[in-house]
């Protein structure tokens, strides 16, 4: 149970963990001029580098990245803030710890937000739209910064299962203005936990950085201005930092590796009777860790996965805003009641069972396969890795055709 990031680790991580604890260097900070910058310092560097973003930020989390992105951006109570149905429960939660009012919004045939209905859903309250890369691949960023230009919106990307990934040639985090990523155990690269923030603007950039550490200026050079938030500590602990820059480094050969791999899966499978492949807004800038199957029915679905021994993404923990129930409740609270409203900033929103049609259809239909991240919470508990074998990639291509044929020849 683990991302392609961990079965990458070696010595190299090792190598620079070892520096930091050769000096006792533990924290993010340099106050002897003299030192080597941080790990932590060299990282955001580096990432911003590798991406093309104006700011990097790191940070103890994907959440504290969302969270400190939503702040910069001056999102708080009474904004709303359009987000896929599909997604973790922490873009929903860093909305939510906002004050903010998270808009559930429908996902389309590539499992991001389908921009028409984002568009539907646009209010007077609306701040922004939250974009969730789920498994791996890129939404429609074209159409939703377009959305989000047309209404003077803020477009924030939420990265953190497609670290690596890009969208028409611009690496994933720079289309929007702020991108939130994750080093947690089952992502790209790993740091076992952690998180880095993107960001284009030299001014929310430091609000950012302000947010994350009690309100001090970039690298702690003096006090931010009044206009800076209220900060919290989200620092990025140097051991992390360490391992993330290791993993960083050798990005390229993990998303060739799943690029490889999930081809080779793609053509020992071959055509399937009833079943249709996910949708890609950019074959080629997606990360290449999951490998999506849909079928025609909910039925033919959940008989496939439970030969497989999984499930169909409907039932895939708290990605489904379904099975969500600090968001889903038996009664519906009234406007007073509601869990992200206050006396100052009511609100009419509802969140019901089946409120998303098309999303809960499209979740009921699909099940995914494990090529690099191995998790059974997300509906990946079956499939390859990073580092199986060909006949390993045979033996799970030859149950997956076996399962579905069986299925669909008793339908």
């Amino acid at each position: 149970m683990s991302g392609p990031g961990y079965l990458f680790l070696g010595d190299e991580e090792k190598a620079l963990v070892t520096r930091a604890l050769d000096t006792w260097q533990l924290n993010r900070y340099r106050f002897d001029e003299t030192a080597e910058p941080s790990m932590v310092f060299t990282l955001e560097r580096e990432f911003e580098q590798r991406t093309g973003a104006g700011h990097c930020l790191a940070v103890n989390s994907c959440t504290s990245a969302l969270l400190t992105a939503l702040a910069a951006l001056g999102v708080g109570p009474g904004d709303e803030v359009i987000v896929p149905g599909y997604t973790f429960i922490a873009s929903i939660a860093a909305i939510v710890h906002r004050g903010a009012v998270p808009v559930l919004a429908e996902i389309d045939e590539s499992l991001t937000l389908d921009p028409e209905d984002v568009t539907r859903r646009i209010t007077p309250a609306t701040k922004a739209i939250l974009a969730v890369h789920m498994l791996g691949a890129p939404a429609a960023l074209d159409e939703l910064r377009r959305i989000a230009d047309d209404h003077g919106l803020f477009l924030i990307e939420d990265a953190a299962q497609a670290t690596g990934g890009r969208y028409r040639g611009r690496a994933l985090g720079t289309v929007g203005d702020a991108g939130a990523f994750s080093l947690n155990l089952f992502k790209i690269i790993t740091s076992g936990d952690g998180g880095l923030l993107t960001l284009a603007d030299d001014a929310v950039y430091e609000r950012a950085f302000a947010f994350h550490d009690h309100g001090f200026k970039p690298m702690r050079h003096g006090i931010a201005d009044a206009d800076s938030l209220f900060g919290l500590n989200l620092r990025m602990h140097e051991l992390s930092g360490a391992v993330a820059l290791g993993q960083l480094r050798k990005i390229e050969n993990i998303l060739e590796t799943l690029r490889k791999q999930k081809t080779a899966l793609s053509e020992a499978i071959g055509e399937l009777p009833g079943v249709e492949r996910r949708k890609l807004n950019d074959p080629d800038g997606e990360c290449h860790s999951f490998f999506v199957l849909r079928f025609e029915t909910v039925e033919a679905a959940r008989a496939v996965a439970a030969k497989l021994g999984t499930t169909t993404l409907i039932d895939s923990g708290r990605h489904y805003y379904g099975n969500m129930p600090q968001l889903i409740s038996r009664r519906m609270p009234t406007a007073s009641e509601h869990p992200f409203g206050c006396p100052a900033h009511p609100t009419e929103a509802r969140y019901e069972p089946h409120m998303l049609p098309r999303t809960d259809d499209i979740l009921g239909r699909s099940i995914t396969l494990s090529v690099g991240v191995v998790d059974g919470y997300l509906g990946a508990g079956f499939g390859i890795t990073p580092l199986s074998s060909p006949d390993e990639i045979a033996a799970v291509a030859t149950a997956v055709k076996s399962a579905v044929n069986e299925v669909v020849a008793r339908t």
